[in-house]
């Protein structure tokens, strides 16, 4: 009799991925926390979480700032994770204060791993999120991880410090870098490129100002991207970085021809030289065959569909 059948015959099924297991999402109530948070409690994880100190918390949600090393200490200890999502970061490239950027990414995250470290109880994965912005302006038509990092900003100089900074405790701790390629969905804030188009779209607006119109993205769903991550988990290729990406890149102006599709009208573009950044990374198109060798194929979204879920939701 095979085991099917005979897990059919004493009302049995096989185990969920994360069952009996707890996770420590940082970071959760930000946008890719709240997908992960969902991905990781539908394969069975018992999920815990981080946020920022005066936010709403709960049972299994800690007010967390990740520069008091007590503070963190004091939440791994309280969890015990099995395994963690670290995804608590400045994540904005833009963002005005590099100091903070610094602190919060690289200090932060050496906190956090210290804490996992000393704990008493061992996870058997810890995912840091990356970014491949440490690729910067790379000259290759596809970036693999073999490709050498160049970053072109603080925010990509901050993640790449990570990184290094990570690899003195891959000794004693089980570590996965992911390093995500752009991403988008519901929740994404309007100071990102797509929400900010699709915002435009959905008030009918019928003018848009925008920054460099050379730029292409490799652009990922947000739901797939944390499928990727929870499948890392699980696999736990300790001490490897992965690129997450879909492999298609897209202009700006194919961005804008989706959304008029979606919409029914076409919009007036205007480029605002204070969107035009200094040191712009003009193509990032990643290849995600070291990744899909490690958790298997998944098929991306395309990025229509993830257009159109944002602009209906």
């Amino acid at each position: 009799m095979n085991r099917m059948v005979t897990q059919e015959i004493v009302g049995l099924s096989e185990p969920r991925e994360g069952e009996g297991k707890r996770a420590l999402i940082t970071g959760l109530r930000g946008f890719t926390g709240y997908y992960m948070a969902r991905e990781l409690t539908a394969a069975g994880y018992q999920v815990h979480g981080t946020v920022l100190p005066g936010e709403p918390t709960g049972p299994d949600i800690f007010a967390v700032d990740l520069l008091d090393r007590a503070s963190v200490a004091a939440a791994v200890e309280k969890v015990q994770p099995d395994v963690v999502v670290h995804l608590a970061a400045i994540a904005f490239v833009a963002h005005n204060d590099a100091d903070q950027m610094y602190r919060v990414n690289v200090v932060g995250t050496r906190n956090l791993l210290e804490a996992l470290a000393a704990g008493s109880h061992k996870p058997s994965s810890v995912l840091l999120a990356s970014s491949a912005n440490i690729y910067g302006n790379a000259r290759v038509p596809v970036i693999d991880e073999s490709v050498a990092p160049n970053p072109a900003n603080d925010y990509a100089v901050s993640k790449l410090a990570m990184e290094y900074m990570a690899r003195l405790w891959m000794d004693k701790l089980p570590i996965v870098i992911a390093r995500p390629f752009n991403y988008t969905g519901v929740g994404q804030t309007e100071n990102f490129l797509l929400p900010k188009i699709v915002s435009h779209f959905r008030k009918e607006a019928r003018r848009i100002e925008l920054g460099n119109l050379a730029i292409a993205r490799d652009f990922s769903d947000v739901r797939m991207v944390a499928k990727s991550y929870r499948r890392l988990l699980a696999a736990a290729p300790s001490g490897e970085a992965f690129n997450v990406c879909s492999g298609q890149p897209h202009t700006l102006e194919s961005l804008i021809d989706m959304m008029s599709e979606i919409a029914g009208y076409r919009i007036e573009v205007h480029v605002n030289p204070a969107f035009v950044r200094a040191n712009e990374v003009l193509t990032l198109t990643g290849s995600n065959a070291k990744l899909t060798g490690v958790i298997g194929k998944i098929e991306p979204t395309p990025l229509l569909e993830t257009l159109r879920w944002m602009y209906t939701a």
